[in-house]
């Protein structure tokens, strides 16, 4: 009997041993993969080398783009899209007055009328000859129905899934392309935070039509976003796209503000974006306006935005509210309040609807629109791209509307929040740790 209980135990203790050493293995990569990062830890940023760095002055040119590797590119025109009654009848547009070539490039393609139209139309261009590429990221696609990507690989589509699950690549699943763009003929191209779903149709009228931001460009800069492209393309199938159809000679035009198109990808240290955003807020001397789908800042941008806020800076923060698609990242979000309301960052909460707008105004001259998020995902585990303007008149429409959408917030007020129940900060507690993931 007692040799039986001891064969017992010892068959128990077999039986967990190997889930309690997979249980260690992965706790310790995870913390490993956090040490990677120094900023987890807060030790942040320092800039050296100028006492007064001015978004209007070169030199900040010329930092961005010897930190990010994004070449400055002059006479651009841009144009600002709000919310999907603006932004696709001018997808649309772009689509079909394309002759050579399209690039189309997507973190969500989900359902809906408009992922219907858009799929006709990129087979429509297939057909009349237009070579059309499309990447899909392969786990923010997977709501795509089966019948549109049918209807385009029959017309000629070329499409790829980026990334799609593999057991050997498992470390990588949360690496996606996060990317939205669009380019026709290498002439033309949008950029913004816009998914191809019926979330995005409308005017941000009610919850089910969200509040977004896209930019069309045209100029020399719209080698960027097809660099953003071919970048993900290369990966996914393995060709180089090259020739006049995606790259031709676009003269520089007389006007237009100085451009340029910054994007990242996962890897160790600090990423392109990171150090843009880190830059852009450091320079700030007058105003910092933010708009943020997800803001789930760590400790290096929370004292970074809390600087600028000490040193006089009027930094405006506008995140979403209780209508937000993922509500552990805004609650993981409001973690940071307690610190940033007390070094003077105002923070606002989107009402009417998901706001998934990702945007940056500084002092009224510098903006950036694109796909960043203010989180973990965007700063080191997706690959990204925005749009950066040095443009008094761009910069102007924007924070018209970011003052627009903030007649439609709630402003965090401090005596308030600082009477928030034991059940809220405990959900925010809890979610602190998950921050990184997030």
């Amino acid at each position: 009997m007692v040799d039986l209980r001891r064969r017992q135990r010892r068959g128990l203790r077999a039986a967990y041993a190997w889930p309690a050493g997979l249980a260690a293995a992965l706790g310790a990569r995870y913390a490993t993969e956090s040490l990677r990062h120094r900023r987890e830890s807060g030790h942040g940023y320092d800039l050296h080398g100028a006492d007064e760095l001015d978004v209007r002055d070169p030199g900040f040119l010329r930092a961005a783009e010897a930190l990010t590797g994004a070449p400055i590119s002059n006479g651009d025109e841009v144009e600002l899209l709000i919310n999907g009654d603006e932004i696709f009848p001018v997808y649309l547009e772009t689509i079909r007055e394309a002759r050579r070539t399209l690039c189309l490039l997507t973190y969500v393609y989900w359902r809906g009328e408009i992922a219907s139209e858009v799929a006709a139309a990129l087979s429509e261009r297939a057909r009349a000859g237009v070579e059309v590429n499309v990447i899909i990221d392969a786990m923010g696609g997977i709501k795509i129905e089966k019948d549109l990507v049918e209807q385009m690989s029959d017309a000629g589509v070329r499409i790829s899934r980026f990334r799609p699950p593999k057991p050997y690549a498992a470390r990588r699943v949360a690496n996606r392309t996060h990317r939205k763009i669009l380019v026709a003929d290498g002439e033309v191209g949008l950029t913004g935070g816009v998914g191809i779903a019926e979330e995005w149709t409308g005017n941000a009228q009610d919850p089910d039509h969200w509040r977004d931001t896209h930019v069309r460009v045209r100029g020399p800069v719209v080698r960027g976003l097809f660099g953003a492209f071919a970048e993900n393309w290369l990966e996914a199938t393995g060709e180089v796209l090259v020739g006049e159809g995606y790259l031709p000679d676009i003269p520089d035009r007389e006007e237009g503000g100085p451009m340029m198109v910054v994007r990242s990808s996962a890897g160790v240290g600090d990423t392109n974006v990171e150090a843009l955003y880190y830059l852009a807020i450091a320079a700030a001397r007058e105003r910092l306006d933010i708009t943020a789908a997800y803001f789930v800042p760590r400790p290096a941008f929370i004292d970074a935005l809390c600087d600028a806020a000490q040193r006089g800076v009027r930094v405006r923060v506008l995140v979403p509210g209780p209508n937000i698609d993922k509500p552990p990242v805004w609650v993981a979000g409001r973690v940071s309040y307690d610190q940033l309301i007390d070094c003077g960052v105002e923070l606002y909460e989107y009402q009417p609807t998901m706001l998934h707008a990702k945007s940056m105004v500084v002092d009224g001259a510098w903006s950036s629109v694109g796909s960043v998020n203010f989180d973990n995902r965007s700063f080191q585990l997706h690959d990204e791209a925005t749009l950066c303007v040095l443009s008094e008149a761009f910069a102007g429409r924007l924070t018209e509307q970011f003052e627009y959408d903030l007649e439609r917030s709630d402003r965090i007020d401090p005596e308030r929040w600082a009477r928030r129940g034991p059940f809220q900060r405990a959900g925010e507690s809890a979610l602190k740790i998950a921050r990184r993931e997030l």
